[in-house]
């Protein structure tokens, strides 16, 4: 398992960085660092709606002896020429509004009588409806520390500093900051393009009805849900029969939307193991520097696996069992570290822990096979759900976790130590 992973993560290279817009970046990885043009906030700003005005001018106000200062005018956010406040003098300030020269400090609006002259006010109200308290007379009842509900210049990132380090994932919050100090663009590796079809005459559509001896199509809606999760963007394709140029013209058709593509179902050794016989042409001397190899894994689920690069452009494909904890262990394995690879992340793996495990008996496991069990992790401890068939999709949606048997390990007892694969 470990050789076919490693052989895997040889051939898949991360995408070629692209300038994109920055809504269209969001997913995307971080090429190079970003560097602060501008100090965040860009001037000294008021954190709340009040009066900016000079320290000494209210020391000591209270209730009983209110501070009374000349209002100057109004400072709103966008203001191109501020005030100036002088001794004795207010300017009334609107949250994000740069501090105005002379003031040293903001008073809130809760603190004064807005200008009105009917005692503490709760609240600023609008120009238009009280026009009077854009001028006359405001009193303050506390006084104000110096840079007391200011914003400093920079007191969030300052020119020069590193914003965003190459390699992080972009989503809301990074998008913001990189809206903030000004970049239009950035510099990602594109989110890859992952193409997930099935292969089973006996699939049908969800919302279909079933005739004897068909299933519902349940691996390609969670592979390419799972393609999603990771970061690709998954395009899921209907499920082809068990015809080989059938598949293979499929195939085919693809791949001008394909950075990966993601088979489910005829890899084993069955007679309508159509994947295998439809991909046996890609070796052959027209497609140089292409082939598939299929290969017999020490695991359980996921024994037959096939791996390689088809088309002009090489583009990887990975050949996954049908069963469907099988199909879904061997992404979580294999499909999504190289679709993380792709993105051009250095962590492309899920987070692995060490658990007690929680069991009416022990965990008995094929020697020479590393076997992962579904589980549900909590609090350090992990408890299997459902059994060991790789048919059982039910205990799939109840699992969290995967349990890892080591290939040498037959039995496990309740109460031992054991690795998980965390999926949640």
């Amino acid at each position: 398992m470990d050789e076919h992973l490693d052989d895997i993560l040889a051939t898949v290279r991360p995408l070629d960085p692209i300038e994109l817009q920055l809504l269209d970046a969001q997913g995307c990885v971080l090429v190079d660092d970003i560097t602060v043009p501008v100090s965040l906030p860009p001037f000294d700003n008021s954190s709340m709606d009040g009066y900016a005005v000079r320290v000494a001018d209210v020391a000591g106000a209270s209730e009983e002896y209110p501070a009374a200062l000349e209002v100057v005018g109004d400072v709103a956010a966008g203001a191109a020429e501020p005030l100036h406040v002088g001794p004795g003098q207010a300017a009334r300030i609107m949250t994000g509004a740069p501090l105005p020269p002379g003031a040293e400090t903001v008073v809130p609006v809760e603190w004064t009588d807005g200008g009105l002259g009917a005692g503490p006010v709760t609240g600023m109200r609008a120009r238009s409806l009280a026009p009077e308290a854009a001028s006359g007379q405001v009193q303050v009842y506390r006084a104000a520390e110096a840079r007391a509900h200011v914003r400093a210049r920079g007191s969030d990132v300052k020119e020069g500093d590193r914003a965003l380090a190459a390699g992080t994932v972009l989503g809301p919050p990074q998008i913001s900051l990189l809206a903030a100090i000004g970049r239009g663009t950035v510099r990602v590796r594109p989110r890859p393009r992952v193409v997930v079809l099935s292969t089973g005459s006996e699939l049908v559509q969800p919302g279909g009805e079933l005739a004897p001896g068909q299933i519902y199509d349940s691996n390609s809606f969670a592979l390419t849900a799972a393609a999603r999760d990771a970061g690709a963007i998954a395009y899921r394709v209907g499920a082809v029969t068990d015809d080989a140029e059938t598949l293979r013209t499929t195939i085919e058709d693809q791949l001008v939307r394909a950075d990966l593509l993601v088979t489910t179902g005829g890899v084993s050794v069955g007679a309508y193991d159509v994947v295998k016989e439809a991909l046996s042409y890609v070796g052959d001397e027209d497609e140089p520097g292409s082939g598939m190899e299929f290969r017999k894994l020490a695991m359980q689920p996921g024994k037959p696996q096939g791996f390689g690069s088809i088309g002009p452009d090489h583009t990887p494909l990975l050949a996954l069992p049908g069963n469907p904890v099988s199909s879904y262990v061997s992404f979580e394995l294999f499909v999504r570290p190289a679709i993380r690879t792709l993105m051009g992340l250095k962590d492309v793996h899920r987070p692995r822990a060490r658990a007690r495990l929680t069991a009416d008996e022990p965990l008995t496991s094929p020697k020479g096979r590393r076997q992962f069990l579904r589980g549900r992790y909590a609090d350090g401890a992990v408890t299997p759900v459902g059994g060991a068939g790789s048919h059982l999709v039910a205990a799939l949606a109840q699992a969290d976790a995967l349990i890892v048997v080591p290939e040498d390990v037959t039995a496990v007892e309740p109460g031992s130590e054991v690795e998980v694969v965390l999926l949640g």
